[in-house]
């Protein structure tokens, strides 16, 4: 009766079952997986988000494909700005700033994802994802009939990308690559000499890129990343995270080959709730005139997004301002304290990030990391994702929120490596 798309493994993971038993048991649960900023503790300015949300002008419809024209203009001036305003300098042509009639706006990300799979792919073509990465991409790509080959981000003093691996996954149905940067939950930057590579494979293979931005605002300054980590930053690298200067460019900024460049406010400003993202499309004219001419159809073919969001886009796009420097103070925090407990042992390590809301750590493998996750819940009360869940490679990871309240996370941190000590 259904169709093959989605039949999916849809019984609970050992974890999830593990998590409902300890808590009817009547355990604290210590959550050290928090993505939701909105539950972090953090200082909203709630009457000026729910006052943006009352807008007259939202009783009219105005059905727009690619979104009304102030929310996109507004979007356009996050990129187009220079950093010392909370933008990220890019133009689309030297003498003018971004350009709204780029964007398309979408519902979230994940929207956006299907858009631009349905754009570029016949049913069964392929798109190459990094591994580890981020676990929605499978789901996405099911529901549109394209079908992943994974590309390796390989660990050597930072990650980074392997080319010789996308050469060799790359075949006449590849449609285009996919990158996150910084990468969930890897926290790690695709590089310059990177994206010049990726766009010669992009134009020696007519391929499209495709950037998921979501936390490209959640820079770490180099010492807070690592000490000693080897990684390639430009010569106008800031001295702390408050710093106005953009270290890693947005991919709204190519325009050697198609580019799909996708975030939204759910990360942006912290709004998970507030369903607003978009497309940003760059690159030559002649590819992106017709992308874009395409898009709209699609995006009119679902109808355009509600019009109380896109006309309070501008005032929640501002909330970005307040919120990123709690949310970064927060990651600081949690990456001091979790650095100076792994200082008092040497079992396991925390790997190198240069961005994001979430730690790596290596630790000794002997069992499987679902085995130990749920261990830690059992024995510990704490609650970890095991590595597998972002398609590492072997066993021997964990991945933590930094944005997880700092008591919380400290404690948390320290019954983790009671336990892999003991």
């Amino acid at each position: 009766m259904f169709s093959d798309r989605t039949n999916w493994k849809l019984t609970r993971n050992r974890l999830t079952d593990a998590l409902e038993a300890a808590r009817s048991g009547g355990a604290n649960v210590l959550d050290l997986t928090l993505s939701n900023p909105t539950r972090a503790g953090l200082r909203y300015d709630e009457a000026a988000i729910l006052r943006s949300l009352s807008a007259p002008q939202a009783i009219d419809y105005d059905p727009q494909p690619k979104g009304l024209r102030q929310a996109r203009e507004a979007v356009a001036a996050y990129y187009g700005d220079e950093p010392s305003r909370g933008g990220h300098g890019v133009r689309a042509h030297r003498d003018r700033g971004f350009d709204p009639e780029q964007l398309v706006l979408t519902t979230s990300t994940s929207e956006g994802y299907s858009y631009i799979f349905r754009l570029l792919c016949n049913p069964g073509d392929e798109l190459l994802v990094p591994k580890p990465s981020y676990p929605l991409f499978e789901f996405l790509a099911d529901l549109e009939d394209v079908k992943l080959v994974p590309y390796p981000l390989i660990y050597d003093h930072g990650w980074q990308m392997d080319f010789p691996s996308l050469e060799k996954a790359v075949t006449p149905r590849t449609r285009g690559v996919v990158v996150v940067h910084p990468n969930n939950p890897t926290g790690s930057y695709v590089q310059t000499h990177e994206l010049s590579l990726l766009n010669k494979f992009c134009r020696k293979h007519g391929l499209a890129l495709i950037a998921d931005e979501v936390f490209l605002d959640y820079e770490l300054d180099v010492e807070t990343a690592d000490p000693g980590c080897r990684i390639e930053r430009s010569s106008t690298a800031p001295p702390s995270s408050t710093s106005s200067t953009v270290r890693h460019p947005s991919f709204t900024a190519n325009q050697d080959v198609l580019t799909f460049t996708l975030s939204g406010l759910s990360k942006i400003s912290a709004l998970p709730q507030m369903k607003v993202a978009w497309i940003a499309v760059s690159g030559p004219p002649a590819e992106t005139a017709p992308a874009l001419a395409r898009l709209e159809v699609i995006a009119d073919t679902y109808l355009s997004m509600n019009a109380p969001l896109q006309w309070a886009t501008p005032a929640l796009l501002n909330q970005r301002r307040g919120l990123q420097s709690q949310l970064l103070d927060r990651v600081h925090e949690n990456l001091t304290e979790l650095d100076r407990q792994l200082a008092q042992q040497k079992i396991c390590e925390r790997l190198a990030l240069e961005g994001g809301w979430y730690a790596v750590l290596r630790v000794p493998v002997t069992k499987s990391d679902e085995d130990l996750a749920v261990e830690l819940l059992q024995e510990k009360s704490v609650l970890v994702h095991p590595g597998h869940f972002y398609d590492f490679p072997s066993d021997g990871y964990l991945v933590l929120s930094l944005i997880t309240p700092t008591k919380e996370f400290g404690e948390g941190t320290g019954r983790i490596l009671e336990l892999l000590n003991r």
